[in-house]
C-alpha cells in the first residue's frame, strides 16, 4: 500500500467517525434541542474532508435533517393555534428520526446516503 492509499483510507476513517458524531448529536437533539445544534455546526463543517468519500452524501443528510427540522418546527410552532401545528411538528420529528436511523444503517454497512 502506498502512502496516498493510506491517506485516503484515514481520511475517509475520519470522515465516518465525524459524521457519526453529528449523527449521535442529531438525534440527541431531537430530545434536548442543544446537541441538535451542535450536531449539524459539526456537519457543516467536516464536511469539506468528506469530499469524494462516500461518506459525503450523509453529512449532506444530517445538514438536510436539521434544516428541514429546524424550519417545519417553526412553522409548526406558529400553527398550533390552528390546530394544525401538533401533527406537524409530530410528522417532521418522525421524518427526521427516520431520515437518521437510515443514515445510521447506511453508515454501519460503508454505503452512501442516497439522496
Amino acid at each position: 500500500m502506498n502512502a496516498t492509499s493510506n491517506h485516503n483510507n484515514s481520511n475517509s476513517s475520519d470522515a465516518k467517525t465525524h459524521v457519526l458524531v453529528a449523527y449521535i448529536l442529531i438525534v440527541v437533539g431531537m430530545f434536548t434541542a442543544i446537541p441538535m445544534l451542535l450536531g449539524a455546526v459539526w456537519a457543516m463543517v467536516k464536511r469539506r474532508d468528506a469530499l469524494g468519500t462516500i461518506y459525503h452524501s450523509h453529512y449532506s443528510n444530517a445538514i438536510r435533517v436539521f434544516w428541514y427540522t429546524v424550519v417545519w418546527t417553526i412553522v409548526g410552532a406558529i400553527l398550533i393555534f390552528a390546530l394544525v401545528g401538533y401533527p406537524i411538528i409530530a410528522l417532521v420529528w418522525l421524518w427526521a428520526l427516520y431520515r437518521l436511523i437510515k443514515g445510521l444503517v447506511k453508515i454501519s454497512a460503508d454505503e452512501a446516503y442516497p439522496l
